[in-house]
């Protein structure tokens, strides 16, 4: 069984900055992706970044700029520094985590509960 979990939401002024966490523990060979998502109130979940086994790194258009996606991969976790933070990136923030469970298994993936982000003054 796999687990995934984020932490770091909160509030914080616009302008402002916050960093995201999220940690993948169980029975994990090998993470081929790891990734952040969004969802606002009464929105969809959309992909905002993204971050690759072999390093490449991918940003929705909306964060490119502002948001960096980083890993421990001793730790099998990925963080999303967020910076000049806006109203409108108030959302509950996912990881998403994309992993072999043993060598030629199928590619799986599993999300996390979510950590809230609120942008308000």
């Amino acid at each position: 069984q796999v687990q995934v979990v984020e932490s770091g939401g909160g509030l914080v002024q616009p302008g402002g900055s916050r960093r995201l966490s999220c940690t993948a523990s169980g029975r994990i060979f090998s993470i081929l992706l790891m990734g952040w998502y969004r969802q606002a109130p009464g929105k969809q979940r959309e992909w905002v970044a993204s971050l690759a086994k072999g390093g490449n790194t991918y940003y929705a258009d909306s964060v490119k700029g502002r948001f960096t996606i980083s890993r421990d991969n001793a730790k099998n976790s990925v963080y999303l520094q967020m910076s000049s933070l806006r109203p409108e990136d108030t959302a509950v923030y996912y990881c998403n985590v994309n992993f072999l469970e043993s060598d030629g298994s199928n590619p799986r993936g599993h999300w996390g509960q979510g950590t809230q982000v609120t942008v308000s003054s």
